[in-house]
């Protein structure tokens, strides 16, 4: 009994199918497995991991339907031109990953299957190692700082001889009047001197600002007072 397929392309099996279902399957998941551990924010999403696993299996059907017909691609094309995603990517690398298993999966459908494990591997094992040793990190730390001072009153230079005596260097990013006009709030940047602490900072910018709400934020630690 013949269980291939014939199509305009040209013919694939039922076989050419479960391995490409199971292996696009496999590499997804160890993709996605990759991102779960090397991902380090608060924005996680499981939703996103289960995509990026539909879609590394949804690419290597989309393949194995093109074939090498032009016409059909064509056509795929213009048909998945009508959608359109709404959700915002969080961050850079989720873009990368979602290449990764586009990449995966079209390797996998047009029967590389050698070229998509390999490939697979080799680039999880390379994020992996940039996670590990953390490469091309930036060692500067630099805080936002928040001000709120009443608006009546000019207290730039109280905050900078603050800021001069507790931090290296600092920069004013923006000022913003709020609570109908009767606050200013100043956001600067600034970087702690060596054995500063944030919570000395705050003290001496309350001291300065008639006790108005000082907030610093330290990466996605945030002290508020």
């Amino acid at each position: 009994m013949d269980f291939s397929f014939q199509d305009l392309s040209g013919t694939f099996s039922v076989a050419d199918i479960a391995i490409s279902l199971t292996l696009s399957l496999v590499l997804s998941m160890m993709i996605g497995w990759i991102y779960r551990a090397t991902h380090r924010h608060v924005s996680y999403s499981q939703s996103y991991v289960h995509t990026l696993v539909i879609l590394g299996m949804l690419v290597s059907v989309i393949m194995l339907v093109v074939g090498s017909n032009i016409a059909r691609a064509f056509a795929l094309v213009g048909a998945l031109s009508v959608v359109r995603f709404r959700n915002a990517i969080k961050e850079t690398r989720d873009v990368g990953f979602i290449f990764l298993v586009m990449a995966i999966g079209m390797a996998v459908g047009t029967r590389f299957y050698a070229l998509a494990a390999i490939a697979a591997v080799t680039i999880c094992l390379v994020v992996l190692a940039l996670q590990r040793f953390n490469l091309f990190a930036l060692n500067v730390q630099r805080q936002v700082v928040k001000v709120q001072v009443p608006a009546d009153e000019d207290y730039t230079g109280a905050i900078q001889d603050a800021l001069i005596a507790h931090t290296d260097e600092f920069e004013l990013v923006s000022l913003e009047s709020i609570r109908g006009g009767a606050l200013t709030e100043l956001m600067y940047t600034v970087k702690l001197k060596k054995g500063k602490e944030p919570g000395e900072l705050i003290t001496a910018l309350r001291q300065r600002t008639s006790g108005q709400r000082v907030t610093i934020l330290t990466g996605y630690d945030q002290t508020d007072l």
